[in-house]
């Protein structure tokens, strides 16, 4: 039997994390807003990496998803997001805290195959749009077609975002969300802040999380 390493990125003692964002407070123009902004922060990021002839039953039976295997394709479920980067090559994000069982149920359900799981976590944020102005303030930020007749639900891009680079992706009619890297937020914050000023643009950081006690001693294990 293979034998895997796992960590699991979550304290087992209570304490207070940060997003990327928490110095930036909430600004609000009041019920005249067009556009409103939202930082989800604290999700788990996954990177999955194999054959998609390999990874298709598996996805599906371990995380109840149907694996994207067309170019700049999302898909949205009760487990979290998985879309397409490259050919064998996927994002998955999930709830705080969920990262870690799903991680080690794909290592062993995918048991000798050849693949890769990379939590990526720390190195990334989510900022959602929504409004009826969303899109025009995407218009402002990215050289990608981002007209809703050419972009429709359940598509996401990799794109120059300002003088950043972003996942672009549509999860709603007039919902978007950003993937930034968290070397980048602070600047595509800022960004999308002046971009939308015009449109009274409404931005809610995300809250302080403080992690659950665990029962377990340790946070690291090895399963054989």
């Amino acid at each position: 039997m293979p034998r895997f390493a796992y960590f699991d990125p979550h304290p087992a003692q209570a304490v207070t994390t940060q997003s990327p964002l928490h110095h930036f407070v909430a600004s609000a123009s009041g019920e005249g807003s067009a556009v409103a902004l939202r930082e989800h922060a604290f999700l788990d990021h996954l990177i999955l990496r194999g054959e998609p002839a390999v990874m298709i039953d598996v996805v599906q039976s371990v995380l109840g998803l149907t694996l994207p295997t067309e170019p700049q394709t999302l898909v949205l479920g009760d487990a979290g997001s998985l879309q397409w980067l490259s050919p064998d090559e996927w994002l998955l994000i999930v709830a705080a805290g969920d990262g870690f069982r799903l991680q080690r149920a794909l290592c062993e359900a995918l048991g000798k195959s050849h693949f890769s799981i990379v939590d990526v976590s720390g190195g990334q944020t989510v900022l959602e749009l929504h409004g009826e102005c969303a899109v025009a303030v995407l218009m402002k930020s990215t050289v990608y077609d981002v007209d809703p007749g050419r972009f429709p639900v359940g598509k996401g891009v990799t794109s120059v975002f300002a003088k950043a680079t972003a996942v672009i992706r549509r999860v709603g009619e007039e919902r978007w969300e950003l993937i930034v890297r968290r070397s980048f937020a602070d600047y595509c914050l800022r960004w999308l802040l002046d971009a939308g000023e015009e449109y009274g643009i409404d931005y809610q950081p995300a809250k302080a999380r403080v992690a659950s006690a665990r029962k377990s001693a340790s946070n690291m294990e090895a399963v054989s």
